[in-house]
């Protein structure tokens, strides 16, 4: 953001210690005590602003120092800087304690204006802003001695009438409004005179002001405003530029009193008619109420800033202020139909040509969204079709401004603060996500925030399952819209693409026809399906995964995840959730290939996965060829382990006719011999073969899933019982034991053993493992204060004496209590 050298000024100030501070602020007095208000005082006064306003923290400086700087303040002798300064350093260590500061009987604004500026900054806490309010407006009422200027006032004005809506009385605003309308309609338009030194052989005739211009250089033949242009500005002029710039800030302070009510709505729309004629000519508006009065006059001047800004500037600088002013102009023309709607109907035309206009030129692209305000806030009431305009604002500048991080911030705003109207009443929005998604690939790091606040609104049951898809697509979109730009340098000639050839770089892919398809759905402008073929798509674009902005993306896309299932959960029936299931199983494997990012994406995957099957249990019935595809995949296991773990802990507790009357004992049995299956390939152990390493905990949810499953197919139990002493075995072996520590080991034998013992009693495992709704929802198991526990130590009791496995000390309540780990 700074150049090298500022750097390391600010990192000099706020290296200076306290001691430092005192022996400069030392040196300091010294000079002002002197009266000596020269060029080495005012250096010292710069470097002490640098040091109190460099770092985060106020800092302290003594009471006297503070004093003498407000004496130099008020000082009539101290140069324009020197005060300048002084009161900026008061102002960065501000709120003072004790700070007294008088100016009622001082007629110089510009120290009112400094003096005012520090009194603000103490926080309103003794209501400094009314007394400000009361001597800024009286000073303004009354007239100026020669030399004195009121345009320092107006700056300190709009800070009070933020620090104190309620500081003006009506007859101050009425003068106020009468004020603002004399200097916005009547200034001078003919330039200022320089200030010369004069003398003798001064030419009178150089000194004569010539006629104010337009920025394209002809003569002004209306009145002034902000985009006139002079070599040298009067008073008058400069208060027409200070009134515009306090002028939106105004119209909302000053038409809060009663105005804005329905009621004169309704009488304002009835009389529009004429309102406007009487309004039609700055003659007749004089007759109007002094409120009414400025709104008309600030009407006629934003108007006249939108013919300004047609204009071809011939200076950059006016260019840049062009397209600030014109923005400025839309704003407040939205807030005069806002209040009073006999506006509407004379802004619509102006602003139908102008968004015609803004359409063709990109450089104007930040004014289209207070025009896209405007429909959205008076088409209806003005019965305006303005489909037109949010089709190009949603479709066409996403795509091609995307990477303008100030638009692309002005933007999402704009779409943060119309959820209310955009939620149910614009399907072009919710259409439109994958092109605003294109704003957060690019700017993720300073958009997510908002993102998360418009994401709610784009989810509904059509758009979910491509949502999903969008967001888990983030980065590879990063990635290609980096791309995007690219192509868009200007490059060598080449010959026509050979699309036998495979592209040697991921630009030289962008511009493949093979590839067109593919990078033609990730940029995408509409919701309309999902992209296939994301493997080829991941390889091509592997070279950018490590980039910074990819990276950047990835990081968000976590987060995202868990916003959506936040929002899908409140609305997703059986289907939905289904198909959602079916996303995060297939969707698990085709990720980009980011540092660090599947490991994060997996985690969250796993634990909203088991979220969707507690909302819809019935889904490991419904989904059982699905289920028993991943869960049959060995590599799962190792590749995706939350995700795994969690698939086969649902299957365990969900696959059961408690939850789906449609679970049979032959579906039970195939999902009971792909689980066993799967842990005799991870437990067993040949000479021959390296020992895999699997998680313990991987390996307990299966012995526990197998148990449950025997429990619900009693004719199983035999088989689980054997299988869990042979994994006893596997666990005890001086193989396994030199793979896993001591504290894994223990973990599953604790476990086959309090599975076994909970299978020599077919009944009591049942009630355990497979509890009915009366017993699973209160979690009676779980409850020390209820009698389920104690009956469950009995029974252990008796198990363990009959097995002769006292020396273990293990309880069937465990078992349960371990299991329960596993849920979210």
């Amino acid at each position: 953001m700074f150049s090298a050298g500022t750097e390391s000024l600010l990192l000099q100030a706020r290296e200076i210690q306290d001691e430092e501070l005192k022996k400069f602020c030392s040196r300091i007095t010294g000079l002002l005590q002197k009266e000596d208000l020269g060029n080495e005082t005012l250096d010292c006064l710069q470097r002490l602003f640098l040091i109190v306003s460099a770092t985060k923290y106020s800092r302290k400086l003594e009471k006297k120092f503070v004093e003498l700087l407000l004496s130099a303040l008020y000082c009539p002798k101290s140069p324009e800087q020197v005060q300048v300064l002084c009161a900026a350093i008061v102002r960065e260590i501000s709120p003072s304690e004790n700070l007294t500061l008088v100016y009622d009987h001082t007629q110089n604004t510009k120290l009112v204006s400094l003096v005012s500026s520090v009194l603000l900054a103490q926080g309103n806490k003794k209501d400094e802003a009314r007394d400000v309010g009361l001597r800024v407006t009286k000073i303004l009422e009354g007239r100026q001695p020669e030399g004195q200027s009121l345009r320092y006032l107006l700056p300190v004005l709009s800070k009070v009438i933020t620090l104190s809506p309620k500081v003006l009385k009506e007859d101050q605003i009425n003068f106020l409004n009468k004020r603002l309308v004399d200097w916005l309609r009547y200034a001078s338009i003919q330039q200022g005179v320089a200030q010369t030194s004069g003398g003798f052989f001064s030419n009178p005739w150089a000194r004569q002001p010539g006629p104010i211009t337009e920025v394209d250089g002809a003569v002004a033949t209306d009145f002034f405003t902000v985009l006139s242009v002079g070599q040298h500005y009067t008073e008058d002029q400069w208060l027409n530029m200070q009134a515009f710039s306090m002028l939106r800030k105004w119209l909302l302070y000053s038409g809060n009193d009663g105005t804005d009510s329905p009621d004169s709505d309704d009488k304002s729309e009835l009389e529009g008619s004429i309102m406007s004629m009487v309004s039609a000519t700055s003659t007749s508006s004089r007759l109007l109420p002094p409120k009414e009065r400025l709104r008309e006059n600030a009407f006629e001047y934003c108007q006249r800033l939108i013919e300004q800004s047609n204009r071809r500037a011939l200076k950059k600088q006016d260019c840049e202020l062009q397209k600030a002013c014109l923005v400025e102009a839309v704003i407040i023309l939205d807030l005069l139909c806002r209040q009073d709607s006999s506006f509407i109907y004379r802004t619509l035309s102006c602003l139908k040509i102008l968004h015609g206009r803004l359409c063709g030129d990109l450089a104007y692209v930040r004014a289209l969204l207070p025009v896209a305000q405007f429909f959205l806030n008076h088409s209806e009431a003005a019965a305006v079709d303005s489909e037109a305009v949010y089709q190009h604002l949603f479709t066409n500048i996403p795509s091609e401004l995307f990477h303008n991080s100030v638009l692309a911030f002005e933007f999402v705003q704009f779409c943060r603060e119309n959820i209310h109207f955009f939620n149910g009443n614009l399907s072009i929005f919710k259409l439109n996500f994958p092109n605003l998604f294109k704003f957060l690939a690019w700017n993720s790091a300073s958009l997510i925030s908002e993102f998360v606040d418009i994401l709610p609104v784009f989810i509904d049951a059509t758009t979910a399952v491509e949502m999903l898809h969008a967001i888990l697509d983030l980065p590879c979109l990063t990635a290609a819209l980096d791309l995007y730009l690219r192509s868009l340098s200007p490059t060598s000639e080449k010959p026509p693409w050979d699309p036998t050839l495979k592209p040697t770089g991921c630009l030289d892919g962008f511009r493949n026809r093979h590839y067109q398809a593919l990078f033609q759905s990730l940029l995408r402008t509409k919701a309309r399906g999902v992209i296939e073929r994301l493997a080829p798509l991941h390889h091509l674009l592997k070279p950018m995964a490590s980039c910074s902005r990819v990276v950047q993306c990835a990081d968000t896309v976590p987060i995202l995840i868990q916003l959506f299932f936040t929002v899908v959960t409140e609305f997703a029936d059986g289907t939905l959730i289904n198909q959602l299931v079916v996303l995060l199983l297939e969707r698990s494997d085709l990720l980009f290939d980011v540092p660090h990012f599947k490991a994060a994406v997996h985690r969250v995957m796993s634990s909203q996965l088991l979220v969707l099957c507690k909302l819809h249990p019935s889904l490991v019935v419904e989904l059982s060829k699905e289920l028993l595809e991943f869960t049959g995949t060995i590599s799962n296991i190792y590749s995706k382990e939350n995700i795994f773990t969690n698939v086969v802990w649902a299957i365990g507790e969900y696959l059961s006719v408690l939850y789906d009357r449609r679970c049979t004992v032959e579906l039970i049995n195939k999902f009971f011999e792909a689980l066993e299956a799967l842990l005799f390939e991870i437990t067993q152990f040949r000479p021959s073969a390296t020992l895999p390493k699997c998680c313990p905990r991987v390996i307990t949810v299966l012995m526990t899933t197998l148990t449950k499953l025997a429990s619900r197919s009693q004719d199983l139990i035999p088989r689980v019982f054997l299988f869990l002493s042979k994994v006893r075995s596997f666990a005890e072996s001086p193989a396994v034991t030199s793979v896993y520590n001591e504290e894994d080991t223990e973990t599953i034998l604790t476990r086959a053993t309090e599975l076994m013992n909970l299978l020599k009693m077919p009944s009591v495992a049942q009630f355990v493992l497979t509890p009915s709704v009366e017993v699973s929802d209160p979690r009676y198991h779980l409850d020390t204060n209820t009698s389920l526990p104690l009956a469950l130590r009995m029974v252990s009791q008796l198990v363990e004496k009959e097995s002769g496995l006292l020396g273990r000390g293990t309880d069937v309540t465990r078992c349960t209590l371990g299991d329960s780990d596993l849920e979210p």
